[in-house]
């Protein structure tokens, strides 16, 4: 990697809804330090997976869970992948719908049911083409929040995993030089209950996530947060908070519908509440 980078902004349109790609580049000569953090809250949002509790079902909760963010107006919202549960025009164009309904700006990322189990250049093509970026970050008010596409590690790619791992290893090695704390936004979780625990469906191979783990305490990362579990998981190690939350389409716990609510201010760990969706 080249020693030091700028990170440069390029805005795109992906089904009426402004995207934020970063790409890096070589020509910064010293480094700038991060804005001093502010205080702010924004939502987490895991598995709006239309067509997992029934079609009309999530189509609904997940039009509740957006009258309520709008209510709310947090900073923003991030959604944790699977938004769809089978990726086809319709339910894309449903969720796309029902997220431009949000009054406040919408970060995704891919789940497995968006790019497949084994993704293929023409899933991850179609989801760019109709969703946007599978991966990219952005700053908020002295931090860095990093949109990563956990599929690529749970089912690796030839080319496109390399790649984005580069980029995320560049990524937050700059964060690191700027002293900017980073949130890591994915899909599947790291470790269910212990960094040492075997792989198995819901989880990453121990190998990834040993070198991940490393990755991130390396590079400033306080919080990694991710669905896909459809039940709510909360871990810490080494002083970074791992949140798996709940959805708005089928909870596996029994737990109610909603999202989690982030506050970030004072002292870590960050405050984080559930809010239960209701109305629907």
């Amino acid at each position: 990697m080249t020693e030091n980078y700028s990170t440069r902004r390029t805005f795109l349109k992906a089904a009426g809804l402004g995207v934020v790609t970063v790409a890096m580049s070589s020509c910064m000569s010293t480094t700038q330090m991060a804005p001093r953090p502010q205080s702010f809250t924004f939502v987490q949002i895991c598995d709006t997976q239309l067509g997992m509790g029934g079609y009309e079902h999530d189509v609904i909760t997940f039009k509740a869970a957006v009258r309520q963010v709008n209510a709310l107006q947090p900073d923003f919202v991030v959604i944790c992948g699977d938004l769809v549960n089978t990726a086809n025009d319709k339910s894309f164009s449903d969720f796309n719908e029902i997220r431009a309904e949000l009054t406040v700006p919408c970060y995704c990322v891919p789940g497995n049911h968006d790019i497949g189990k084994e993704p293929t250049q023409g899933s991850l093509a179609y989801y760019r083409q109709v969703v946007g970026e599978d991966y990219t970050s952005f700053e908020h008010k002295g931090y860095l929040f990093v949109l990563v596409n956990t599929q690529l590690w749970k089912s690796p790619m030839e080319g496109e995993s390399k790649r984005h791992d580069s980029w995320l290893k560049g990524t937050l090695e700059t964060a690191a030089r700027k002293q900017s704390p980073a949130f890591v936004i994915g899909h599947y979780p790291l470790f269910l209950k212990t960094p040492d625990e075997a792989e198995e469906y819901m989880n990453l191979s121990p190998t990834k996530r040993k070198e991940l783990l490393s990755l991130f305490e390396k590079g400033g990362v306080v919080a990694v947060l991710g669905g896909h579990t459809h039940r709510l998981i909360v871990n810490e190690h080494n002083g970074i908070q791992l949140v798996n939350a709940e959805t708005t389409s089928k909870n596996f716990d029994k737990r109610p519908f909603g999202f989690r609510l982030w506050h970030v201010e004072g002292e870590r760990p960050f405050k984080h509440e559930f809010v239960p969706l209701t109305g629907f």
